[in-house]
């Protein structure tokens, strides 16, 4: 499989699960301001959608949108327990944390990315950003990750958006359950392995 990828973009959540599964991997990384891969290639030739995450299946199939990427990661690894079993309950409130994250956390961080958006509307999103992370910190009370006990690719994605929040200076250091989510998995050796490849330990 190859994973194009941005250092530090959302792709860094699905290069977390392909570490966390254990499946061999080609990274491509991709300069998202000249739409062009490492190799010179248009990325838009590749991606029509010209953004990351997009993983290049062994079938040649190409999948983009990161939801849908770590579950393929996480089906291709069903060892790894990385997501509960198809049509459980278990696997349907991961699915919620995925929409929520990409609906609720992604999206809304996307303004604040664009220089010509005015500071008073970047507040605004930033502290819709703030309300979202202080529903995720509710949850995690009592919990190592957002579905218990085991991590899955749910995990992965929020914590990437929690590294989002320290480039963006949200301040999320009041949420102490987060913020021990953050540290807990930062700490994992897979999540190591994805943040030293992209140039980003420092930032764990």
């Amino acid at each position: 499989m190859k994973l194009y990828y941005a250092p530090g973009a959302c792709s860094l959540s699905p290069h977390i699960a392909l570490h966390e599964a254990g499946l061999a991997h080609e990274l491509v990384k991709v300069d998202l301001r000249a739409k062009t891969t490492e190799n010179g290639e248009d990325f838009a030739t590749i991606n029509p959608k010209s953004q990351v995450p997009a993983l290049m299946l062994d079938s040649g199939e190409l999948v983009t949108e990161g939801p849908v990427i770590v579950q393929i990661i996480a089906d291709k690894a069903a060892g790894k327990n990385l997501a509960p079993a198809h049509g459980t309950d278990e696997r349907y409130k991961m699915l919620e944390w995925l929409n929520f994250t990409t609906s609720e956390l992604h999206k809304n961080f996307s303004p604040l990315f664009n220089p010509a958006i005015p500071d008073e509307v970047k507040k605004f999103f930033a502290d819709r950003i703030t309300g979202k992370f202080k529903y995720a910190d509710s949850q995690l009370a009592g919990r190592d990750y957002l579905m218990g006990k085991q991590f899955t690719v749910a995990d992965g994605y929020l914590f990437t958006m929690l590294a989002w929040a320290d480039r963006m200076k949200i301040d999320v250091s009041g949420m102490k359950n987060l913020m021990a989510f953050k540290d807990r998995v930062a700490a994992r050796p897979n999540v190591q392995a994805a943040l030293k490849a992209e140039g980003l330990l420092h930032a764990a």
